[in-house]
């Protein structure tokens, strides 16, 4: 039963943590709009949530040297999914690639995406809710 669960939700826990890392990775780039020779990068949803799907959650994430460094498993990381740098529509003259306007835009349509999941798996809970108390009836 547990399994069943777990093969249920894992998915879309997985799905939110590449969310949550490529925000970080947007907000980065808005946040170095200004810096010279910054290059905005920017990752794959589709091909970064294949990777972590696939691969073995102790490969994922941190790799440590130490037994005494954080435990790497659930970290929230893309992985090892590279992240790929923008082409930018327009070269500045300080050799900075962000453009704004399409980093807001990537920044706006993940969050939505973000707040998608999270309701998803919100009505997932209340629908296993509502069967384990009927059940108990």
């Amino acid at each position: 039963m547990i399994n069943k669960l777990d093969n249920t939700l894992n998915f879309h826990h997985k799905a939110l943590n590449v969310r949550a890392a490529r925000q970080e990775l947007l907000a980065g780039n808005i946040a170095n709009a200004d810096t010279p020779g910054f290059k905005a990068r920017d990752v794959k949803f589709a091909q970064a949530l294949q990777h972590v799907l696939s691969s073995n959650p102790a490969q994922q994430g941190l790799t440590t040297t130490s037994p005494r460094h954080i435990n790497p498993v659930g970290y929230r990381s893309i992985g090892t999914a590279q992240a790929q740098y923008r082409v930018p529509q327009q070269p500045s003259i300080d050799g900075n690639t962000v453009d704004m306007d399409t980093e807001r835009m990537q920044f706006a349509d993940n969050s939505i995406q973000y707040d998608a999941g999270l309701t998803f798996i919100n009505n997932q809970i209340r629908v296993l809710l509502s069967a384990i108390r009927e059940g108990n009836v």
